[in-house]
């Protein structure tokens, strides 16, 4: 039998639950506590799409290095699920922990010979002190997370200020709460060997970070990016978004004198009636945005088309979930890169912002904004429901008090008072933006036609093959101009020079530092670059030209990453080699490392200083 994990500040703890028992607000108070004790921690709640009744699961990585992606593997395992135990149970790293109920006796052979088995009778436990149904489920997690207190020496005291925060406004519950956590934490004291091996340490690792998920980060950078139009339709798992932007808009869009709304949010009847008004508004000038998921998007193709012809802003923030059709609603994937960048029928292509966290789906958030207006054009936010749902560690945001918005080439009354020649979709600086004005501006000048259909530089209606093509390829030139204004590519260089790269983007980030970490420990080292936007910088056709191979990790079966470069840059497909994960769970460092140190060994792939005579 292997000897017991021992670790201090550097473990996964993992919770096998029911959906719908309560046991989410005890998870997160144990996730938070750890907080208190400034030890980083990256939770994953992993759910189903019924209200109650099928499994969940919550993993907590403890990471003291500051580690904020999966690891993989489990080390302790909070099992309270009969429905998935032996699957749980075979999670568990050999030399780890199961903690479970032990009201009703087990048989030997749903245990292993290679783990520490711990048992505590909640059951047993809560229904000696509630009568109520209800409370004795809700209570028996308070419970066994004061038994976990205990066993990991996490500090009463920390979890007692979670608990008093998260019933802020509802201090009758905190005595309640703090009664069921002394009942847990006391029986673990008195009844099992306390601390285990894995345990925890007061640091001063988090600092003055904050815990948020991307949803209302990037709800809250559309407020700060000026959108005040958000027209919308509930999706999983883009529905909190919405919902976060319109709290931020009661608090930073009201008139201080009057108190009247400066916003305006509908829920519409359909994606495709959503993406109208956006675009609606928009054409009106307003800032305007949608949220939604991969069946939205499908759902808007018509309109994106029109947005991305007839060149109005918008902004959609398209949360990713595992697809096609209905797929997996609660799982996380990167599977809409394809269907948004060429979004609707004939020739488009589509601004995307990629970004790997909330701190960043609140930066982006707000340029997009910005984004959209330069270029009169769609621009898609790609987070994920990993990104969306989960809430992440990360830097407090930063705004600069003197940024204004950059609305782009309007021209206002006095500028067409001043020009000898308006013509909508005339480029007259070689950028392939031209020149617009919002209803009204002027009372003779600057009107044209807003349409679908093909027009001619001066926006009349022509169906003549050389205006078509002049029209289409300036809309190519503008998709170039973009490739200044989008965020450039992050690179960060192996410690060795290598002969391979690899590329990654979004919420597979996290996970991407730590396998690089692990795989320069296994001598193979890679410099990594991490894509931001499409189109694509220049700079990501210089990193794959300067290396031999370069892997593609991304969370898709069909490896769309790797098709965008291929077809944008026209790189060899054999030089990009893909690493994919698309089970619906956020892909783990572990799986990253074993998929590519598996096919660097297979290539003798070897530091460039080794494989150098």
């Amino acid at each position: 039998m292997p000897q017991p994990i021992t670790a201090t500040n550097d473990f996964v703890v993992k919770f096998a639950n029911v959906n719908g028992s309560g046991s989410a607000s005890a998870n997160g108070l144990f996730a938070k506590s750890i907080l208190r004790m400034g030890v980083p921690i990256a939770s994953r709640n992993i759910f189903p799409s019924n209200i109650q009744g099928l499994p969940t699961w919550f993993e907590v990585r403890v990471s003291e290095a500051g580690h904020m992606g999966r690891r993989g593997g489990v080390d302790m395992m909070v099992a309270m699920n009969p429905q998935t135990w032996d699957r749980d149970v075979a999670e568990i790293e050999p030399g780890g922990y199961l903690f479970y109920d032990s009201t009703r006796p087990m048989p030997k052979s749903k245990f292993r010979d290679d783990i520490t088995v711990i048992g505590c009778p909640l059951t047993e436990i809560t229904n000696a002190a509630y009568s109520d149904p209800r409370q004795r489920q809700l209570f028996k997690n308070i419970v066994y997370l004061g038994a976990l207190s205990a066993l990991l020496d996490l500090e009463v005291e920390a979890v007692q200020q979670s608990i008093a925060a998260q019933f802020k406004g509802k201090e009758k519950l905190v005595p309640a709460n703090y009664a069921a956590l002394e009942m847990g934490r006391n029986w673990a004291q008195a009844n099992l060997a306390c601390p285990i091996g894995l345990t925890l340490r007061r640091a001063d690792k988090v600092g003055d970070r904050i815990f948020v998920e991307g949803n209302a980060a990037a709800g809250l950078g559309a407020v700060y990016g000026g959108a005040t139009v958000c027209a919308w339709y509930p999706i999983t798992p883009s529905t909190s978004l919405a919902e976060a932007f319109e709290k931020y808009c009661t608090r930073l869009r009201k008139d201080p004198e009057t108190g009247a709304n400066r916003y305006a949010i509908v829920q519409a009847e359909d994606e495709l009636a959503s993406i109208g008004m956006v675009i609606g508004a928009a054409w009106n000038g307003a800032r305007a945005f949608t949220a939604t998921s991969g069946p939205g998007v499908s759902l808007m193709q018509e309109f994106l088309g029109l947005a991305y012809f007839a060149e109005i802003p918008a902004v959609l923030f398209d949360v990713q979930r595992a697809g096609p059709s209905t797929g997996m609603p609660t799982r996380t994937q990167q599977s809409d890169l394809l269907s948004a960048a060429y979004a609707s029928h004939g020739d488009t292509k589509h601004v995307l912002l990629l970004p790997q966290d909330p701190g960043e789906c609140f930066t982006f958030g707000a340029d997009a904004f910005d984004l959209a207006d330069r270029l009169q054009t769609p621009i898609f936010v790609m987070l994920d429901l990993d990104i969306g749902m989960n809430d992440w560690l990360c830097e407090p945001f930063a705004w600069d008090p003197n940024r204004r918005m950059d609305r782009g080439k309007v021209l206002d009354a006095a500028a067409l008072d001043e020009a000898k020649d308006f013509g909508r979709y005339l480029d007259v600086d070689g950028d392939g933006i031209p020149y617009r004005t919002w209803p009204g501006t002027h009372p003779e000048k600057g009107a044209f036609f807003t349409r679908g259909t093909s027009r001619d530089r001066q926006a009349r209606y022509t169906e003549e093959g050389a205006p078509y093509v002049d029209n289409m390829q300036r809309l190519l030139r503008k998709f170039d101009t973009a490739k200044s204004l989008v965020p450039r590519p992050v690179t960060t260089p192996a410690r060795e020079k290598a002969r391979d790269g690899v590329i990654y983007y979004g919420s597979s980030s996290a996970a991407m530092r730590e396998a690089l970490v692990a795989l320069e420990e296994q001598g193979v080292h890679l410099d990594a670059m991490r894509i931001r936007a499409f189109p694509f910088h220049q700079d990501v056709a210089d990193f794959i030209a300067a290396h031999e191979r370069v892997f593609v990790v991304e969370q898709n079966r069909d490896a769309q990453l790797r098709t965008l470069l291929v077809n944008e840059e026209e790189i060899d497909p054999a030089k990009l080699v893909p690493v994919l994960h698309y089970d619906g769970t956020p892909i783990t460092a572990r799986f990253i490392q074993a998929a590519i140190a598996d096919r660097a060994s297979s290539a003798n792939v070897l530091p460039f200083r080794k494989a150098t005579p």
